[in-house]
């Protein structure tokens, strides 16, 4: 299986907004975690994620 089969896969399973509140989760446990001047860091890579899973 290629890396663009997994990827296809992954994008299937996860697309459409499904993994929107999770990413979402993830980044405010982050940011929880770490010191405020990296929240907007991490708000930038969540955004770039459900991006990147919400392109065809």
């Amino acid at each position: 299986m290629a890396l663009d089969d997994i990827i296809s896969k992954a994008k299937d399973a996860l697309g459409g907004g499904k993994a929107d509140g999770a990413i979402d989760k993830a980044a405010e446990f982050i940011k929880d975690k770490t010191p405020d001047n990296i929240d907007g860091h991490v708000d930038t890579a969540a955004e770039k994620a459900k991006d990147f899973l919400d392109k065809p």
